[in-house]
Formats: structure tokens, sequence, C-alpha cells
């Protein structure tokens, strides 16, 4: 509808929108920009097909459809690069092109960079609570819908996990897969130790054996016997996988039979209702030994962000046809124009030390501009970077985190300053213009 009347006004200059986060999700310290990959491949291929095009014909004008009908997206994108670390008011990504394309892209933009940085920052989590762990998504049975299933799998592998369960995603970014049996399995044949062993004659190059669907350390024990056996033949058990109980307590116990039964290289893998929270505990040696685990499945927790479902992301009009534009409205005010983000760190230790927020043209400041071009008149600049890329390099933005930012505890708020230009030019507009000159 918007569109519409865009066209039949003739309100074609070039516009500028900016997707920034108004606030943390509650816990959150900071948070981790993913899905820029997606929104590339969206206006790159963004088309409407006859099909559509004819669903829409009897709702609006012949105007709008023949504009449809030739629709390509020509504008250009500049954003922080997938994997940074950012905060709220931060503008991640700009579009910058015609007001009725930038207006037309704005949901699936929306939607893409939302539920990825969503995703990438609740994974985070975990990565910096067991950050020498293996740490695998579980979460393709729970997530809601298939393509959020595979973009978890994306966002989680590019913020530090080590793989996935999902093997579309192995296919489709080349993630690594992980994945054993589940009970179903076991209960299916006769006995524990004939579904083992026919389990590991079937993949003798990744035995890994859920041990609890009946009794944890029995199961241990048979595994134990089962490994001598296997091992005439060449074959190694690599790990058990424990998945309810006290996982702690059981491993501690699995741990123990597996060493006094030679099978010390033979690792111990746990699941089952994770989260961040779940592997401090299990990890921490604070009141006893930490259990020894070597890597952990983690799903509905991570697939869904159980904690913090969604995050408070907003695309709204920074400029139109030359002017710099700002919302007033109560609580939802944003800092008009185009704006660029400027990283300090601190010369002692290189740790992040602080951000300013200041307009893109004019208005320069020291440290490291976050927001790059990546997309002009409609293609890419570069090439995408390899997703393991990516990931290393969002590791190495952990790496640069203030200590108190990587835990799991709320603490004061990171410093992201505004420059003097851009209030500047904040309190001219809100001096200059009435309530109803304000373009959305």
């Amino acid at each position: 509808m918007m569109l519409q009347s865009y066209l039949e006004q003739h309100m074609e200059e070039t516009a500028v929108f900016e997707l920034f986060v108004r606030k943390h999700a509650p816990g959150r310290n900071f948070m981790v920009a993913a899905g820029l990959e997606q929104v590339l491949d969206f206006l790159e291929n963004i088309r409407f097909s006859p099909e559509e095009l004819a669903w829409l014909t009897p709702r609006f004008a012949p105007s709008l459809i023949a504009y449809l009908e030739q629709f390509r997206f020509n504008g250009d994108v500049q954003a922080m690069p997938e994997g940074s670390l950012f905060f709220p008011d931060e503008p991640i990504l700009r579009i910058t092109a015609t007001l009725p394309q930038a207006q037309l892209v704005e949901s699936r933009i929306m939607n893409l960079m939302h539920f990825e940085t969503l995703i990438a920052s609740k994974a985070a989590r975990s990565v910096l609570v067991a950050p020498d762990k293996l740490l695998v998504d579980f979460g393709m049975r729970r997530a809601h819908g298939a393509e959020a299933a595979l973009l978890a799998a994306r966002a989680s592998y590019l913020a530090g996990f080590s793989g996935t369960a999902t093997v579309l995603a192995g296919a489709v970014y080349g993630i690594p897969l992980f994945g054993t049996l589940a009970h179903s399995y076991i209960q299916a044949h006769e006995d524990e130790a004939t579904a083992f062993e026919q389990f590991a004659r079937c993949h003798p190059d990744n035995v890994i054996l859920l041990i609890d669907t009946y009794d944890t350390e029995a199961a241990a024990a048979k595994v134990v016997a089962l490994g001598r056996k296997l091992l005439a033949c060449g074959i190694h058990v690599k790990g058990v996988r424990l998945d309810s109980g006290d996982l702690a307590t059981h491993a501690r116990q699995v741990r123990e039979i597996l060493n006094e039964g030679g099978l010390e290289k033979t690792t111990i893998f746990a699941s089952g209702n994770l989260d961040e929270y779940r592997l401090r505990a299990l990890l921490s040696s604070d009141t006893s030994p930490a259990a020894p685990i070597d890597g952990f499945g983690i799903g509905t927790a991570l697939d869904v962000s159980s904690d913090a479902p969604s995050l408070d992301c907003a695309y709204k009009l920074q400029e139109y046809a030359g002017k710099a534009r700002r919302k007033r409205s109560e609580g939802k005010a944003t800092w008009p124009g185009r704006k660029q983000v400027y990283r300090k760190y601190n010369s002692a230790n290189g740790f992040m030390a602080g951000d300013i927020v200041a307009l893109a043209e004019n208005d320069s400041h020291d440290g490291e501009p976050l927001i790059v071009p990546v997309m002009q008149a409609g293609r890419r600049i570069n090439e995408s970077p390899p997703l393991d890329e990516i990931r290393l390099r969002t590791l190495e933005n952990y790496a640069r985190l203030p200590k108190p930012l990587a835990t799991l505890e709320v603490v004061p708020v990171y410093p992201v300053g505004i420059s003097a230009s851009l209030q500047a030019l904040a309190k001219h507009l809100d001096e200059a213009q009435s309530p109803d000159a304000i373009i959305r």
C-alpha cells in the first residue's frame, strides 16, 4: 500500500534506511551481527513471478503491478561484517536506494538479520562459557520451521560452535556434521549390547553410542566389553553420549568405568535441555571437580533462544531526498542521517574500550570504522567470505571483549557515545520539524 502511494506521488528519490537494535535482550552484554550474506542473496535475486503478479493484480493498481514486474534491486548496502560485536543503537546495516525499493525490502531484511543475529548472540554465550569444548547445534526438531533450523545451524557455527546435526546445513554451508543414534534405535533391538555392536559395525569410523536408554553405568560396562571385541577388528569406540539424569554424576561414573576398561580416549558427549547456564554449572570447579564432559549438544535453548526469543530491532528512515530524517516517537526516537560506528581499543591490552556513533560524512573520529561497503548498484562488491573465515573473525572479536562482558552476568553497559555533530543535527531537526513533517 505504501509502495503504490509512493509511485503515484512520484516519491522515488534516494532514501537511506538503517537497521539497528534498540536495546539488549534480557541478560545480554553484547550482540553478534549475522545474516548479512542471506540479505545480500535476497537483494541480488528478488523477483516477482507471473503467479505472484497474477495474485496481486486485482488488489493493486496496474502501475504497481508493472513496477513489480520489472523490479530489480539496484541500491547500495553498507554493513558491519558478520561476526562483528555490536551494541544497542549502533547501525549494523544501511540500505541506500530509491524510496520504493528500500521500503519494499524492509520486512525480509529485518527477518533475516533479526533471526541470525539473535541465534549467533545466544550461541556466543555457550562458546564463551566452554571455549575448549565441542559444541554442536542439536536444535532442528524444535526450531520454528525448516528455514529457521538451517539458519540457526549457520548462525551458531558463525558464532563459534563446532558443527551441527542438521544435515542440510552441511550440504548448503559446509558446516561440519555430528550425529549419533537415538533411543529408538536401542529400543528397536532385542538388547542394548546388540544395538551397540550393530551400530558400530555399520559406522566403524564414527562409533558414538547413546548409553542412557536403560541404565547408564551398566551400558558403559557394555561399551567396555564391546570396545575390546571391536578392537580386534580395528574399530575404536570414539565416544558415548549422555542425555538424561544428573549429567555430572553420570559423567564421573562413566569416565571411571571407561578408564578402568582401557577406553581412556573414548570421549563423553552430553545433551538434554542444555543451555549456557547448565554448561557453566557442569564445568564449574568452584564446589566440586568439573564434570569430565568433552562435548555438548545444545538444541531447543539455542535454536529458539528460549530465554530471549526476540530482539527489539528496527529498520528506520534516516534520510530522504538529501535531507536527514528523525523519528521522535516517545521511547522510539532515532538518531538522524547516515551514520558510522568508530571503535577504540585499549592500547595496553587490545580490549574494546568504547564506541562512537557519528555521522558517516564529515564527522570522523579516532578508532576503527565498523561499517563498510558490501553492495553497489545491486551487486556484491566482493565475493562472499567463506563461513570458516567469518567464524574465525568472530572468535578473534571475542578475544577483544573486555572480560566482564564475556560473562553471563549483566555488567555495566559498554560505553557507546554519540558524536557532537550527530547530536547537533538531531537538535536542529527537532527545532525545525513539526510532527506531521516527519516521514515514518
